[in-house]
């Protein structure tokens, strides 16, 4: 305790620090004020009561996890970041399979400043989409005790317009206050907004808990056994995902006028879990398009049957959402991790795997044992974000299934590590002591 009472007093010792600190909370707070400003022309006290029979154990549900409770509120950052990412991760694809997008990914500096552009505009572009979603959705929401959400005198083209403008107005303050936190602040801002929302709504999972334990309609022994199941599922899953490879690298010597370089035996280390959290996010954005798209179409009887097959707790989603993550587990590896560029930066240097040629056979050989790797720590992925829908078909509701269990705790846990560790860097740039005697904290980058 007295170690990490002089930690945190050192945190505010560093000027830079804890500048950023103040900098980042400020930030956070304004994200979760903004969570609860209601869009005007909405009746809250309905809207309070409505959203409170709905309950929180579908899509909806889980969508408003993300963004800390902004949708149930109908509030002016209802739609969080998930519109940024979204178009972030359509620019990621494009790079992958357009040869404009990936010249400008080659382009350094220049093409990154153009994407980052191009992924703003898409943002806009896919926020006013769902924007345009949410307007219809509140409209056509059954009314609580007769009384409509939106009252009839002001629905209209101007209640429209307005939504769709202040939505997407929120979404743009949110990323621009994301992009302040990571180039101004501690932690990537993206990541920290996600991290504050999940975290916002712990008390009202744990609130709504008690009430259903209270009320005899929750057994309280059954649920402690369940949610003791998942934690330690899912701490195994995030052991499991820490782990690595280490592939050895031999240098040879070099002598340079009396100077003798290389001799020596480094290891390149290889991790089950390269991407981090980063697949759960991106496969979870993707799943809110198709409730998105349905919420066009509130009275027709075929798209409702459609939106059956995208219900949180249906075997449908369950299963394209696995294969979501499997594949963005490898397509955000292959991004973070180049074994091509690493084998020519070996080359260059004079480094080889023992019984591998330099160059080609030594990016296939590096890309072969990453592929190996990467499978069962993109299952293990799957597995733990698949999980709270299963398990609260056992009896507990989805909202406090969702925080404890799979996509939630995961964010959790890997913003936490990461902020953690640029902390750490800090203050070890400046020789304090960190958080941890060795002074390293492992992130999950």
């Amino acid at each position: 305790m007295a170690k990490l009472q002089e930690t945190f007093r050192n945190i505010f010792k560093i000027h830079e620090l804890r500048q950023r600190l103040l900098y980042t909370l400020a930030l956070l707070v304004i994200v979760r004020v903004g969570s609860h400003v209601t869009l005007p022309g909405i009746d809250a006290k309905v809207l309070a009561q409505t959203m409170s029979n709905q309950g929180s154990d579908n899509l909806f549900g889980l969508y408003d996890l993300f963004v800390g409770g902004a949708f149930h509120n109908a509030a002016i950052f209802a739609l969080g970041i998930m519109p940024y990412i979204s178009a972030s991760i359509i620019l990621q694809l494009l790079g992958a399979v357009v040869p404009y997008f990936q010249k400008l990914q080659q382009e350094g500096e220049d093409g990154r400043k153009k994407i980052t552009q191009l992924t703003r505009y898409g943002t806009v572009l896919i926020s006013a989409m769902q924007a345009w979603g949410v307007t219809v959705h509140l409209v056509n929401l059954p009314a609580s005790n007769g009384m409509p959400i939106v009252p009839p005198a002001v629905q209209g083209i101007g209640f429209t317009l307005s939504t769709i403008v202040l939505l997407v107005a929120g979404t743009i303050f949110m990323m621009w206050m994301g992009e302040q936190i990571t180039d101004k602040g501690i932690g990537n801002g993206i990541s920290l907004i996600i991290f504050i929302g999940i975290i916002d709504r712990l008390p009202y999972a744990l609130l709504d808990e008690y009430r259903l334990i209270a009320s005899e309609q929750r057994n309280i022994i059954i649920e402690l056994v369940i949610l003791t199941f998942m934690v330690f599922v899912i701490a195994g899953v995030v052991l499991v995902t820490q782990g690595t490879r280490r592939i050895p690298v031999q240098y040879a010597k070099r002598v340079v006028g009396r100077k003798v370089y290389g001799g020596v035996t480094q290891y390149i280390p290889l991790k089950v879990n390269t991407a981090g959290v980063m697949p759960i996010i991106f496969a979870q954005s993707i799943m809110f398009i198709p409730s998105t798209i349905l919420q066009f179409f509130p009275n027709n009887e075929t798209m409702q049957s459609v939106a059956g097959y995208f219900q949180y707790r249906s075997a449908t989603y369950s299963v394209i959402y696995a294969i979501m993550i499997v594949f963005f587990t490898y397509f955000y590896t292959a991004i973070a991790f180049n074994p091509k560029d690493v084998a020519d930066t070996m080359k260059k240097q004079g480094g080889f795997i023992p019984g591998i040629r330099p160059g080609k056979q030594t990016s296939e050989f590096i890309d072969n044992i990453l592929t190996k790797i990467t499978l069962p720590g993109s299952f293990f992925l799957a597995i733990v974000a698949i999980l709270p829908a299963f398990i609260s078909g056992f009896g507990v509701s989805g909202q406090f299934a969702s925080f404890f269990g799979g996509t939630s705790l995961l964010i959790i846990v890997g913003v936490a590590l990461d902020t953690l560790q640029q902390i750490e860097s800090h203050l070890l740039m400046r020789h304090y002591d960190g958080f941890m005697k060795s002074g390293k904290i492992k992130g999950r980058r």
